[in-house]
């Protein structure tokens, strides 16, 4: 299921076990007890994975010469996750500012000099909570030459707010006005919150009750209260010192609620010097069989909510105001019930009253959009073969009236890629023709890099030049470069070849410290499958399925991206739905025979495969159906479907299986395609070992998927191990339990196939 929102050998260095009993992670090992992770300062290993630092999206000031990167850095010495910020300098040699918050907290810049921080604190007098804003005023210290050197004030509290849920911050300086999200009952009222919270706690029963859908959503179990966006006036007294106002409004009407649960945030609505324009669930219909958003725009005040989408159509993200505040621009599915579909890109023009869709023939789905200074291009983050590139495409001439299917010159029609590797978050535009954003790869985390000469690049479109310039790339952070300094992840091998249809299809191989050329049948090899299923294996760091920690553990690793996947096209992303278990698996199995055949290194026959969510699936149908012939020594199935008709009841969001199984689970067309593909309907087949990882808060896939696989496979005598998580959700966050998560994984495939010493 889509989700917002996806190792080398040993060589000399020693094998160190895990020593921490806190984390018990050698307590029910009774198989492999002496089992350890290969660990050295040439290893990255699962600790160093989760330790390492991680850091957030940069977001610059407004003058474009500082950017705030939100770090955190988990320790498992003193067992905690140390959070702080760094303020880079981008136009300057002034060292990286780094400001500890021992209490976390959300960040954002009020001016070019002045970070605000807002935090919740224990008052000592009551032990009540309550949120509070301070300021963090930066300075450049010079030492005698153009050097600078960055520093901060200490912090001034600015004010506290009624509640302790407020996030999502967007400060509009000019205007003076902060809006931000927080939770509230149906009268909308802040004030409110903490009395109503008392009595909801103290109403003397712990029943929830339930008249409609999206009783439950992802992790959580929906209650009495909603998120709405809030205005609030926050700007410099005579003093100079910063005054947060006392008067909170309310801006969206009733039955609106943004962000869009679960994921939604700062990305579901943007403000102007006068207006917010913001995504909401079409509260006219029911929302777990339905992914409808519709965009409205309303001022501080909360006046008059006016809709700016209209007609049919499905989820829209991520809406931006242009620097004029005349136009507004967005991205918008065309079906409803499919959270999948491609994102096109929509302009409004809020002068003209004019909506049309830009990107109706771009085969592919943006991510992030931003406008250029003069509003006359859009810059935005799309995937493209397995990367996510920095796009530009120039904004055309408002039609005489709005249209889906708009008549452009060749300009206008094929977006220009910035960039070809790795994958981009965050894009921002700065003054002087400079974007700075955000990208990771499959070698490391999160940095920040900027475009300059930008007005080259437009030129070049503008002009139709046959050969586009691309812009100045510059890097300005190297967060985590010393801590990998010696561990040699692999860049990841792209390779293709003809799948199902003689359609191309794209994978990955990243092969294990050691490798080399023509020592046959020497590694062993490992499968991952993605989940979604409309995913995909990226050019992208991960904190959770990191294919360099399988590799550097010694396994050959590959990771297709079969039929299903994104950033292939529209056509070979919707060919899986209603074909889990057929388009997908011809891909994976001429996958896994092109590399067998192209890389003899390899041991065909100490083989395993490993998958979440769809992947999960994929290997519970492989269990099943052995003609496949991988001949796998061992599976994985983290947070997997067992019974595809079972799980289209189960499910919080029920719009996705209605939408991959043609119906709703009882109708004929879902009921059949359940019959052809459920996993459950082949367990008489079932012969491999399985390991089985479930969270108990996985209301996407509820926690019985994994215990039935697990029943079947213990009734069946198969060797089999089920690790519930109770505190989890569909991922594995808490850093001790994916120190255990990775531990029972790599245990498990030592255990049949792993490096006899």
């Amino acid at each position: 299921m889509r989700l917002p929102h996806l190792l080398t050998f040993l060589g000399l260095s020693a094998q160190v076990p895990l020593r921490d009993p806190s984390l018990d992670t050698t307590a029910i090992m009774p198989a492999k007890p002496d089992f350890s992770f290969k660990e050295g300062a040439d290893i990255f290993s699962p600790k160093d994975l989760i330790e390492l630092a991680r850091p957030g999206a940069g977001a610059a000031n407004d003058a474009g010469d500082l950017v705030l990167v939100p770090v955190s850095k988990f320790s498992f010495e003193d067992k905690k996750n140390n959070k702080s910020i760094v303020v880079a300098p981008l136009e300057s040699t002034a060292q990286p500012l780094e400001i500890v918050l021992p209490n976390g907290g959300d960040v954002f810049w009020l001016d070019s000099r002045t970070i605000a921080r807002v935090t919740v604190v224990e008052t000592e007098k009551d032990k009540d909570k309550k949120q509070e804003i301070y300021s963090h005023t930066l300075k450049f210290d010079t030492q005698g030459s153009s050097v600078g050197i960055l520093s901060s004030e200490p912090p001034a509290l600015i004010g506290s707010f009624p509640v302790t849920t407020a996030g999502n911050f967007r400060y509009n300086l000019p205007s003076g006005i902060l809006v931000f999200s927080a939770y509230v009952y149906s009268d909308g009222d802040l004030s409110t919150v903490k009395a109503k919270d008392e009595a909801y706690e103290n109403r003397g029963t712990t029943a929830l009750v339930y008249d409609d859908t999206f009783e439950r959503q992802w992790d959580t179990w929906v209650g009495p209260k909603h998120q709405s966006l809030f205005s609030v006036s926050l700007s410099k007294g005579s003093d100079q010192k910063w005054v947060l106002g006392d008067k909170f409004v309310n801006t969206l009407p009733a039955g609106h609620s943004a962000p869009v649960e679960p994921f939604g945030g700062t990305d579901d609505f943007d403000i102007s010097e006068t207006h917010i324009v913001y995504t909401t669930k079409d509260p006219n219909l029911p929302g777990a069989w339905h992914t409808k958003q519709n965009i409205f725009l309303v001022d501080f005040n909360g006046t008059k909510a006016v809709e700016l989408t209209s007609g049919t159509y499905g989820a829209t993200h991520a809406p931006v105001f242009n620097k004029q505040g005349d136009k507004v621009a967005w991205l918008q599915l065309d079906k409803d019930g499919y959270e999948s579909d491609r994102a096109k890109v929509v302009i409004y023009d809020l002068t003209k009253n004019v909506r049309y869709t830009l990107t109706q023939n771009w085969d592919r789905s943006p991510d992030v959009l931003a406008f250029s200074e003069s509003g006359d291009y859009l810059y935005f983050t799309a995937g493209d073969h397995a990367r996510i590139k920095v796009f530009t495409l120039p904004v055309p001439p408002t039609p005489s009236e709005s249209t889906t299917h708009p008549s452009f010159p060749s300009k206008y029609s094929t977006p220009v890629p910035l960039t070809d590797s790795r994958a981009a978050s965050g894009v921002q535009i700065l003054s002087n023709n400079r974007l700075v954003f955000t990208s990771s790869s499959l070698t490391t985390p999160n940095d920040v890099f900027i475009i300059r000469q930008l007005d080259r690049v437009e030129a070049d479109i503008s002009s139709q030049a046959a050969n586009v310039y691309r812009g100045q790339l510059e890097q300005v952070t190297r967060f985590t470069a010393d801590s990998l300094q010696g561990k040699n992840l692999s860049e990841g091998e792209e390779f293709w070849f003809k799948g199902g249809d003689d359609i191309d299809v794209q994978g990955w191989i990243l092969k294990p410290k050691g490798w080399k050329a023509g020592d046959e049948k020497k590694w062993p090899i490992l499968l991952l499958i993605h989940g979604g299923p409309q995913g995909a294996w990226e050019d992208q760091w991960s904190t959770r399925w990191n294919p360099n920690v399988f590799a550097q553990q010694g396994y050959f690793t590959v990771a297709i991206n079969p039929t299903g996947s994104t950033t292939f096209g529209q056509n070979f992303t919707d060919a899986i739905s209603e074909n889990w278990g057929g388009k997908p698996f011809v891909d994976l199995r001429k996958g896994w025979q092109y590399v067998l055949d192209n890389y003899p290194e390899v041991d065909a026959d100490r083989a395993v495969a490993a998958g979440a969510s769809w992947g999960g699936y994929a290997i519970n149908w492989i269990q099943g159906n052995p003609q496949f012939g991988f001949n796998f020594k061992a599976l994985f199935c983290h947070d997997g479907v067992f019974d595809t008709n079972y799980n289209g009841y189960s499910t919080d969001e029920l719009f996705f299986c209605n939408h991959e199984w043609g119906g709703k689970p009882w109708e004929e067309k879902s009921r059949a395609l359940s019959l052809k593909y459920s996993p459950s309907n082949t367990v008489t087949n079932w012969s491999t070992p399985q390991l089985i990882v479930h969270g108990s808060k996985d209301y996407r896939l509820p926690e019985t998927e994994g215990i039935a696989a697990f029943h079947a496979l213990q009734q069946l005598g198969i060797p089999s191990r089920l690790v519930i998580f109770p505190d989890e959700n569909h991922w594995v966050l808490n850093h001790g339990n994916s120190l255990k998560w990775h531990y029972e994984v790599l245990r498990w495939f030592d255990e049949y196939v792993g490096v006899k010493e």
